[in-house]
């Protein structure tokens, strides 16, 4: 009886063990087709749009607005953004933020005004949108933020900006800036930038290093979602 129970005790060891490695692998699978089941919806051909909602409006002078969409066929990413109100006659960095670690990033609510001095800074928008990533510029697959290649706004404050870009190359300098992880479209929101040189800011409007306040200071946010269909 005392072998038995042994031998009863040693095979559901074991079987707890295979069926722990089975959920393990499992689960790796499961994730794996996720990115599996993503990439091959991007490659078939997926659209993304981000409705741009005003931010600082009281700095700005004005609701920032306006549209963003990506689209994906094959290896062909084409970006397209249409905004309007956007202070005049100034170039506007606009880029995609979000979680290095892949999380769902969120534009910035008035909440986010930590230090209330009236101003959303950008430093304040990391909380819920993450970190600069991908900047629309003229060369995003580069990743470089500090450039004078950013879209200009009119005297009547919009502009069009549409740029073609490899998937590809995009994704592999992703990759490179952020450990390993991925575009992950629907996870990010965009974000367009700056007021004029000239604007008061308070003096606890906080920027990224050297790059002037005015410059990074966000004026609109849109979440990032992948259209239906």
């Amino acid at each position: 009886m005392l072998i038995r129970r042994a031998t009863a005790t040693k095979k559901f060891g074991r079987a707890a063990r295979f069926s722990s490695v089975l959920a393990a692998a499992a689960i790796g699978r499961a994730g794996a087709t996720t990115s599996d089941t993503a990439a091959r919806a991007d490659a078939a051909g997926a659209v993304y749009v981000a409705e741009l909602h005003p931010l600082n409006t009281g700095i700005a002078g004005s609701d920032t607005i306006g549209k963003a969409r990506i689209m994906v066929r094959g290896d062909v990413l084409k970006i397209t953004i249409d905004v309007k109100g956007a202070p005049p006659d100034i170039e506007h960095w606009q880029h995609f933020h979000g979680f290095k670690d892949g999380r769902v990033a969120t534009c910035p609510t008035a909440a986010a005004d930590t230090n209330h001095d009236g101003v959303i800074d950008l430093i304040e928008t990391e909380a819920t949108s993450g970190t600069t990533m991908v900047p629309f510029n003229d060369a995003p697959a580069t990743m470089q933020i500090p450039t004078e290649t950013y879209p200009k706004a009119s005297a009547k404050g919009s502009y069009s900006y549409e740029k073609i870009v490899s998937l590809k190359a995009l994704q592999e300098a992703f990759a490179v800036a952020f450990g390993g992880q991925h575009l992950a479209l629907d996870h990010r929101v965009i974000f367009i930038h700056g007021v004029p040189a000239t604007t008061k800011l308070p003096a606890s409007v906080v920027s990224l290093g050297s790059i002037p306040a005015s410059v990074t200071l966000p004026i609109a946010c849109g979440k990032i979602e992948r259209a239906a269909g």
